[in-house]
């Protein structure tokens, strides 16, 4: 007599809606297609029972049953130990006969459905256990991915595409499809997805000719995902993932084989051989896939105890949330598989024991969670009540989540938050209210629980705050995504890409295992710094470019692990400077400098950059060597004066002070190198010399990120020399001239280090049609004859950096007598503002944030002072001063301003030039504040002393328009 499933049928749900069971049980029994061998089934009373539990609670299985209600006395009818190899042995049929895709993924559909029904009714009438169900789903996925390659490799062959005869052609093809998580280990849920890797080997592959075998492999990987999960009028089979493959973000769906160890060898993380436990080769050439795997086998198994896997482990553990305490386990909303004492907890607890003593006792290398456990207390790694704690909640667990995926066919591990909804999964899963689910739940969920946190109680802390930072593992995890939004992320999605194709090695920093290492330690705190700024995704884009442009990444890591403070640092420059991230990235060693106890207190004095300069130019053997030099230790204190300003340590309006005497100091040294070079090849001039003018910005102290130096040269010798007197002789004009080009490239000229400023000589006397170097007697008649007034308003900020002591004496005399000559004040009145008109009709703007060209603007404020120190200066001589605050401050202590006047363009010196330090500090080009960074904004408004962005705008349009009503009463 055969045994049917019918008649082992011993356990039935409780049901949760009667009228709609009852409903649907008459649907069934008056189905057209209900014939009286289905009838006498369904009337036992067990059969009866089990029915009226999945109508009244589960619309897929109701589904499945009333579309084919044979499907339903095949599986109630039949054999149970039987079916599954029945219903595979169909679809190889009908593969076999399938004309084409149309043909192939209704027989996959079907049988899928099959399958579904049987092992939904085995489960939950009592005659399966839960392994029994696992595997059987696993059993289904497997069978559906062989016959589907299968079908696939048949149909290359008919169209010629693959040379191979054999009538199995894909058992030697080398394209091996790896089974991984779940499907690998027999431990499918019942809606679950199929993780797949797929390999293939070239020199195996028979490919025609005319094709790639790349191309034909990944074309074969898409028809194969095609026919598993694209929805019909017949459903799906499996929804496939294949983002376990190495660097899925940048790597095809078929990975060849070398490619494939070659990672692993080179980037594999640890993740991944956790992964990698449970792969299994499912279909395709199994031979190749199994060789493949025995390879893999030292990436996955170390030789020797591997305790440091236990970090990244851990860091995978807080995709789980387990945190220690048991007060935030809930039922309602709880994620059964991710949440505290989920089953992820049970599958990690055993994955990192594996994996830590794996690589010596050969029988630790178990695929199956249950196993694991078993193996692990065979071993004495744990306890046999910690095994039998944990295996009968895994037991429930998988239970509970196959239920709840059987009510609607969703991948889900979330049980429902509402009450009625909870009720439904509670009666379908066995028990007469939720009060005993839930009570019957927490219990498993808190052993679990605290096991756990044993485990991994001596583990490092890597949360920030309690909260997911996890960018481990091949897919989002939904805590972290939500973490990451709640921070002020804009695309959390993108966050943990990012991240993740670090861990990948996908640039030279993170290319070691070991700066991987680090990573994984300090990325948690790094994203939390990151997202303190005002704006989080903008500064982790930042740091991404940052990174990519590091030779390496293991001093840094290792700094910011030892140097916790510096996190903030980097996330500031990330998220408001881009200016100085770019800097950071090109030139690692700022970064050391940022360390120096001093750096955070006051400005370095000018006999502290002098010896810093110094000393680095001291150790070049020769000119290029010191060109190189000079660009490091200037990009260098460049960088940190920035930082200052950036971090408030030093107020904006000091920063124009210390980018001068840097510059001052790098002029200084320089200039006697070239000099040194000019006497190396062509000699020297008897009784010569020159001395660098510093000019504009420069010249007043008020440079900025971003100034460029505006320089004029002024050489004197003795008339009776006619040459120099090296091998190579000059006339000592020549000399001169070719002394003040070779000064310019040794600034402007791009080396490994880049530039070091770009210099404009066009102040010089007669502008760019004069001579690149003036001689003392041809500057001081320029002056005195030729030159316009504007010429006269830049020679205000004029300062001598470098030269001779006695020339720079007689260059400072010339320049004073030039300024401190009488004027006629309605003509410099009038010549200061048609200098102003014609620069206002090229470059005049609305803009209120061009801070240099607006009305009211540096421009306006900057022509007030020089043209009330040409006029002032013969019976003032004191009111001269190169900087713009400064010389209002005298003119004001000479009574020629009124002291609320001075005050107001004091004031706006202050703010104008402190806004400039900071946009010019942060950004290149214009300011938008449309489009500015949040973190920009609070930058300005703190520099402008008020609390916030909208008041720095009025109270910035407000001084505008206080300087523009002065010039226009000052300026007669």
């Amino acid at each position: 007599m055969t045994i049917s499933l019918a008649d082992l049928l011993t356990k039935a749900p409780v049901v949760f809606d009667a009228a709609q069971a009852d409903r649907r049980f008459d649907d069934l029994l008056t189905h057209e297609a209900c014939d009286d061998a289905l009838r006498i089934v369904v009337s036992a009373p067990a059969v009866r029972a089990l029915g009226r539990g999945v109508f009244g609670a589960s619309p897929f299985l109701s589904t499945l049953i009333l579309q084919r209600p044979a499907r339903l006395l095949e599986t109630l009818a039949g054999v149970p130990s039987q079916r599954l190899d029945g219903l595979a042995a169909r679809l190889a049929e009908d593969m076999a006969a399938a004309d084409g895709h149309a043909a192939a993924m209704r027989a996959l559909r079907l049988f899928k459905a099959d399958a579904a029904l049987f092992l939904a009714l085995a489960d939950i009438g009592g005659y399966y256990a839960d392994v029994d169900v696992t595997g059987g789903i696993a059993f289904t996925a497997d069978t559906s991915t062989r016959e589907a390659v299968r079908y696939l490799f048949r149909q290359a062959q008919a169209r010629g595409d693959w040379l191979d005869p054999a009538p199995e052609p894909h058992e030697r093809s080398g394209y091996s499809v790896i089974a991984m998580g779940k499907h690998g280990a027999r431990e499918l849920n019942y809606s679950s997805d199929i993780d797949l890797i797929v390999f293939f080997d070239p020199a195996i592959a028979r490919v025609a000719e005319r094709l790639d075998v790349q191309t034909f492999m990944v074309r074969i990987t898409r028809d194969l995902v095609k026919l598993m999960q694209e929805r019909t009028e017949h459903g799906y089979v499996f929804r496939t993932d294949l983002r376990l493959r190495p660097d899925a973000g940048a790597t095809p769906v078929a990975i060849s084989r070398d490619a494939a160890l070659h990672y692993y060898e080179s980037f594999g993380q640890n993740w991944e051989r956790a992964a990698l436990i449970k792969a299994r080769p499912v279909a395709g050439d199994l031979k190749a896939g199994a060789a493949l795997l025995r390879e893999l086998e030292p990436f996955i198994w170390r030789k020797y105890l591997d305790f440091a896997a236990i970090a990244d482990i851990h860091a995978m553990k807080r995709q789980i949330h387990a945190v220690k305490g048991f007060g935030d386990i809930a039922v309602p909303g709880h994620n059964i598989k991710l949440g505290r004492g989920g089953i992820r907890e049970i599958e990690f607890f055993a994955q990192t024991q594996q994996l830590i003593a794996g690589g010596r006792q050969k029988d630790l290398r178990t695929p199956t969670t249950l196993g694991a456990l078993k193996a692990l207390t065979e071993r004495g790694w744990i306890e046999p009540e910690v095994r039998d704690d944990l295996t009968a909640a895994y037991v429930q667990l998988r239970t509970i989540e196959h239920r709840l995926q059987m009510l609607d066919d969703e991948q889900t591990q979330t049980l429902p938050a509402d009450e009625a909804g909870l009720l439904r999964l509670a009666r379908f899963s066995g028990f007469a209210d939720t009060a005993a689910f839930a009570a019957h739940l927490t219990a498993t969920l808190e052993t679990v629980q605290a096991h756990y946190i044993n485990l991994f109680d001596a583990s490092p802390d890597l949360t920030t705050g309690g909260a997911n930072m996890v960018f481990a593992g091949e897919a989002d995890d939904p805590a972290t995504v939500e973490t990451l939004r709640a921070r002020g992320f804009a695309d959390p999605s993108a966050v943990i890409a990012l991240v993740r194709g670090w861990h990948h090695g996908r640039y030279p920093a993170v290319r070691s295992p070991r700066a991987r290492e680090l990573l994984t330690e300090v990325q948690p705190l790094l994203i939390d710094a990151l997202a303190k700024t005002a704006d989080p995704h903008e500064a982790v884009l930042a740091f991404d470019r940052f990174l990519s442009e590091l030779p390496s990444g293991v001093q840094l890591f290792s700094l910011l692990k030892q140097k916790p403070a510096l996190l903030d640092l980097i996330a500031a420059i990330m998220g408001t400077a881009p200016r100085l991230a770019r800097v950071l990235g090109k030139r690692r060693r700022v970064l050391d400098a940022v360390l120096d106890p001093r750096f955070f207190g006051t400005l370095a004095s000018r006999d502290t950059i002098r010896s810093i300069v110094a000393q680095e130019m001291a150790e070049a053997p020769d000119l290029q060597s010191a060109l190189d030099r000079a660009r490091a230790v200037g990009h260098e204190q460049a960088f940190l004066i920035g930082v200052r300003v950036l971090t408030g340590t030093i107020e904006a309006k000091r920063a124009g002070g210390a980018y001068a005497l840097l510059a001052d100091q790098l002029i200084d040294q320089l200039s006697q190198r070239v000099a040194e070079e000019m006497a190396r090849v062509h000699g020297m001039v008897t009784n010569g010399g020159a001395v660098v003018i510093a000019m504009g910005k420069l010249g007043g102290r008020e440079m900025t990120a971003s100034s460029d130096l505006d320089l004029i040269l002024v050489y004197d010798f003795d008339p009776a020399e006619a040459q120099s007197s090296g091998a190579k002789p000059l006339s000592p004009g020549q000399y001169y001239a070719r002394y003040t080009q070779r000064l310019i490239a040794a600034f402007s000229a791009a080396t490994a280090e880049g530039e070091l400023y770009e210099i404009d000589m066009r102040l010089r006397p007669s502008g760019q049609k004069g001579p690149v170097a003036t001689q003392l007697t041809s500057f001081i008649d320029y002056q005195a004859k030729d030159a316009w007034t504007w010429e006269h308003m830049a020679l205000t900020r004029a300062r001598i950096v470098s030269g001779p002591p006695a020339l720079a004496a007689k260059v400072q005399a010339a320049i004073d007598a030039t300024l401190t000559r009488s004027r006629d004040r309605p003509k410099i009145a009038a010549d200061v503002r048609d200098m102003r008109g014609r620069i206002w009709a090229e470059k005049g703007t609305e803009d209120i944030w061009d801070l240099k060209q607006t009305r009211g603007g540096l421009v306006d404020l900057e022509f007030i002072a020089q043209h009330l120190q040409l006029v002032h200066a013969a019976s003032h001589p004191e009111v001269l001063d190169q900087n713009t605050a400064g010389a209002v401050s005298k003119l004001s202590a000479a009574g020629l301003i009124p002291s609320p006047v001075a005050d107001d363009l004091q004031s706006a010196s202050t703010l104008l030039h402190d806004l400039t330090q900071v946009l010019r500090l942060c950004i290149d080009g214009r300011f938008d504040p449309a489009k500015a960074p949040d973190g920009l904004k609070v930058l300005l408004a703190r520099a402008g002393d008020v609390p916030d962005f909208a008041t720095l705008e009025q109270h910035l349009r407000a001084t505008l328009a206080t300087v523009a009503a002065h010039f226009d009463t000052l300026v007669v």
